[in-house]
């Protein structure tokens, strides 16, 4: 159980299809009310000095990734800490080759921010090709 705003949410610990539904229903559900919340879509992140960007992309990547564990959903309950506080880890990489939901990247950017109790957050930023934005593009925890 954890509470997020005086709301109690029970996040399932299993791996049944079920449990990882319900953990899908709260990301889905934290970045609707986030993205309710902040008309910019984004946040300052003081690492990269710029900002970075939430677009149709962040949500379904982490969705898909971080419903997977208990650990992972719990960490993007932390999101606007995440975005703010996470540094750099190491050098910009390319993108996955034939990863079309990375095509639109020049670079992709591997970041961390230390949870307290619940060990790093795992922040994938992509940068776009065109217009230097950057795009949240996966939050997964990494382990205690």
């Amino acid at each position: 159980m954890k509470s997020v705003n005086n709301v109690k949410i029970f996040i399932p610990l299993g791996n049944s299809v079920e449990e990882i539904k319900k953990r899908e229903s709260i990301i889905s559900e934290t970045y609707r009310k986030w993205y309710d919340s902040n008309p910019t879509k984004a946040v300052f992140n003081h690492n990269l000095n710029d900002y970075i960007n939430i677009r149709f992309v962040s949500i379904n990547e982490t969705i898909h990734h971080a419903s997977r564990s208990f650990l992972s959903t719990l960490a993007v309950l932390q999101l606007d800490l995440i975005l703010k506080n996470a540094y750099q880890v190491g050098r910009p990489v390319k993108p996955k080759h034939g990863n079309k939901n990375q095509d639109d990247f020049s670079e992709i950017i591997i970041m961390e921010c230390p949870l307290i109790g619940m060990g790093i957050a795992k922040l994938t930023v992509g940068v776009k090709k065109k217009t230097g934005m950057k795009i949240q593009y996966c939050i997964t925890a990494i382990g205690i």
